[in-house]
């Protein structure tokens, strides 16, 4: 019995933790170059069942039914013990583009990611929303330099006024190529890419580094978050139901041991 009320616990715990990843995937709809997260679930280690007490009499129970196993109990099954959020997935395909005019405005169509200074070291980004400061340097909306292929700031004079960024990512102004943008993926793929907040990422392994990315740059544009509002409240609608389940059966193996505890000991 108290077996039943851990096991419906876990499902609980579980689906609340499931809600949250929805909930942040709901809130950041229209964060450009979101990437949706997925709450992967798994099972305890469950529990092999065997049968007990076959050779508690005088003569084994097998043998008296007709056949024998031996010395060793027979297995009944595996008994499950709950449920867990075994990892955080990044879902990482393409969000759509949209077209804003605003030559600072850039969006990564295929693999690839910006790379990014900040204090904490070199981070990587799909939001291509990036200003001018009053430096003339590249840099994003929290103020961190935008790096070239090279590793440098990426410095647009005011003066150069209307400049071109090709798909390659060469940012040319009155005719001359002034910088590139560094646009790197990893040979890991992104599954090793961890989200640090602010649409940042930073590889997994320190040891890997980052290659030239093969996809493309369109300015003017932004990366759409990848988060299909209608699916995320599908699946927020069965979470609840889950989660009402596992707390009836909460109820349930509660009401159980009360009346054990209170009814059945008492009468006894």
């Amino acid at each position: 019995m108290w077996r039943g009320l851990y096991t419906a616990a876990t499902g609980m715990i579980t689906e609340t933790k499931r809600t949250d990843t929805i909930a942040n995937n709901l809130a950041n709809a229209n964060t450009t170059g979101f990437k949706r997260d997925d709450a992967v679930t798994s099972d305890f280690e469950p529990m092999l069942i065997r049968r007990i007490n076959d050779m508690s009499g005088p003569k084994d129970i097998t043998e008296f039914k007709g056949f024998s196993l031996g010395k060793k109990a027979p297995v009944v099954g595996e008994l499950g013990l709950g449920s867990q959020v075994a990892d955080i997935a990044t879902d990482h395909t393409q969000g759509s583009l949209q077209t804003t005019g605003n030559q600072l405005d850039f969006a990564v169509e295929g693999e690839g990611y910006f790379r990014i200074a900040t204090p904490r070291g070199e981070r990587y980004t799909r939001d291509g929303n990036f200003y001018r400061d009053a430096r003339s340097h590249l840099v994003t909306v929290n103020g961190d330099d935008v790096l070239d292929d090279g590793g440098r700031p990426i410095i647009i004079p005011e003066e150069s006024g209307t400049f071109l960024v090709s798909p390659e990512g060469s940012i040319t102004a009155n005719g001359i190529q002034v910088a590139r943008l560094g646009l790197v993926s990893f040979p890991g793929g992104d599954g090793i890419m961890v989200k640090e907040g602010n649409s940042l990422y930073r590889a997994s392994d320190p040891a890997q580094r980052p290659r030239q990315a093969t996809g493309s740059i369109q300015q003017g544009a932004l990366e759409r978050s990848n988060t299909e509002i209608v699916s995320e409240m599908v699946n927020l609608i069965a979470n609840y139901r889950a989660y009402e389940a596992n707390s009836k059966a909460v109820t349930t193996q509660d009401s159980m041991l009360d009346k054990s505890v209170n009814e059945v000991g008492r009468n006894s």
